[in-house]
């Protein structure tokens, strides 16, 4: 039910930011009909919005016998958890990340990327899908899915005033102001949103799923080294939707900087090797990788 509250809560402050643009674009008129729009999008978002995310990423739905044993894993890490089995999705981008989305954990999915899928061990692996599964359980992720594409359709209303310009006619005058304070605004509700203690609370608990807090803080480390090195064109082009993902995805871009919702991750291991009782992980070896061998794969389970 609280989880109900906070998404009508920002359902209803989007509506109010999308109303108040549509004021400044064709006065009462333009806000009535921008209410029309925000109603629209509200419901749109509420059923499509982990569709859309998906999309987005350019994600691909595997089957179980696609997924292979990574497919395997994370039905008996759901098992563990409780849960009904998500879809799972690979993302084609070799960035190593992953994100949950789904309204509900009946209409949930995991994905990850392929480069995740080439660097992270099988236990380092089981962290990151259980960490994912914390949000599913903890109901975060319609949180974070609605919110995301709300904001993201926002600041795009946002940089269209840039062109058309606002009631007063002036192209250059109130819709350029609206623009430069728009992305900030926006970014603010996905912060609001998308807190810091969520990734911190879904840290312990994915710890609790999968029993190995060290593998967690281990792929936690490797995860956020890589992906300062790899671009992640999808979510680059979707800025607002970087909150969602395990490790900030974003670095190419200035602006970007305007969605870091995420905690430290030198902060999310001390806490992670604190549940371990120890001072910093350990890096896995070659040896505890999951073998790659036999006719045509994706990188966890025959294509």
């Amino acid at each position: 039910m609280e989880g109900n509250v906070k998404v009508f809560m920002l359902m209803a402050a989007l509506t109010a930011l999308v109303m108040g643009l549509g004021w400044m674009m064709g006065g009462s008129g333009g806000m009535i009909m921008a209410f029309v729009i925000a109603g629209g999008m509200n419901f749109f978002a509420y059923w499509n919005s982990d569709k859309m995310v998906l999309r987005q990423q350019g994600a691909v739905e595997l089957s179980p016998a696609q997924g292979g044993d990574l497919y395997a894993m994370t039905a008996e890490l759901a098992r563990r958890a409780d849960l009904p089995m998500p879809k799972l999705y690979l993302l084609p981008t070799e960035q190593p990340n992953a994100f949950a989305t789904g309204r509900n954990p009946e209409n949930a999915a995991v994905a990850v990327t392929q480069g995740l899928t080439r660097v992270l061990s099988r236990e380092e692996m089981a962290g990151v899908i259980a960490h994912e599964l914390a949000h599913i359980k903890h109901r975060d992720t319609l949180t974070m899915t609605v919110t995301a594409t709300m904001a993201g359709a926002i600041a795009m209303m946002g940089n269209m005033m840039l062109f058309t310009g606002g009631r007063d006619g002036r192209g250059g005058g109130i819709g350029a102001i609206v623009a430069m304070i728009l992305a900030p605004m926006a970014a603010a509700m996905v912060q609001m949103a998308i807190s810091r203690a969520r990734e911190y609370e879904a840290d312990a608990t994915g710890a609790a799923i999968c029993g190995q807090p060290r593998a967690l803080a281990s792929a936690l480390q490797r995860i956020s080294a890589a992906a300062g090195r790899t671009v992640n064109v999808p979510a680059e082009k979707n800025p607002a939707a970087a909150a969602m993902f395990i490790i900030n995805p974003l670095h190419a871009l200035r602006a970007d900087r305007l969605f870091a919702t995420h905690p430290p991750t030198e902060e999310r291991i001390a806490r992670l090797m604190a549940l371990e009782g120890r001072a910093a992980p350990v890096q896995p070896t070659a040896a505890s990788r999951i073998p790659r061998s036999g006719g045509p794969r994706t990188p966890w389970g025959r294509g």
